[in-house]
């Protein structure tokens, strides 16, 4: 995948935008519905976002260092390597979404979760995400590379780091939204 750098920081910017827009309209739902879960395996609402929550923890923090100790100019173009690229497009959310084994860390089924909390710590960290998407323009989005949470010896480019966290949002916006369906019937 080659593309303009500006084109893929706005359209991440954009989809992130999204994602604070969803959870933004969650805001109103009652604890009961932000607890709901469509079957007993299944996650409920809260637990979908206190998840991307868990991966913020590790991917915001990551993505700020490796920025600030970054060397390397901005680039025009954007390059996705390749596992860089499988990682985000197995994350995108295409029709019948896929299940995906969650690593116990990021597990966080039969958590008591407070709602105000939860979806207040991922509307800051999607905020603080808008910050780095901005700042990433500064510097190469291949030649900046990121540890990934799953393991500390792959490094992705810092443009893959970002496709793979905000697409991993958007899958899990859409499970919201299917787990809304489900309620509304």
């Amino acid at each position: 995948m080659k593309i303009l750098s500006k084109e893929l920081i706005d359209d991440l910017a954009k989809r992130t935008n999204e994602c604070i827009d969803k959870v933004k309209s969650l805001e109103s739902l009652t604890y009961e519905e932000c607890n709901f879960k469509p079957n007993s395996d299944a996650w409920s609402i809260l637990e979908c976002i206190a998840h991307l929550n868990l991966y913020g923890d590790f991917y915001i923090p990551e993505i700020e260092k490796r920025i600030a100790a970054s060397n390397y100019k901005g680039d025009k173009f954007f390059n996705s390597g390749w596992l860089g690229n499988y990682f985000a497009n197995s994350m995108l959310p295409t029709g019948k979404l896929n299940k995906m084994k969650t690593f116990a860390d990021k597990n966080p089924k039969g958590s008591v979760l407070d709602q105000v909390t939860t979806i207040k710590k991922f509307l800051s960290q999607q905020h603080q995400l808008l910050d780095l998407l901005r700042r990433s323009g500064e510097v190469s989005l291949k030649k900046t590379k990121t540890s990934i949470s799953i393991s500390k010896w792959i490094k992705l480019r810092l443009g893959d780091t970002l496709r793979v966290v905000i697409y991993h949002n958007q899958r899990h916006m859409k499970q919201i939204q299917n787990i809304l369906d489900i309620m509304s019937r």
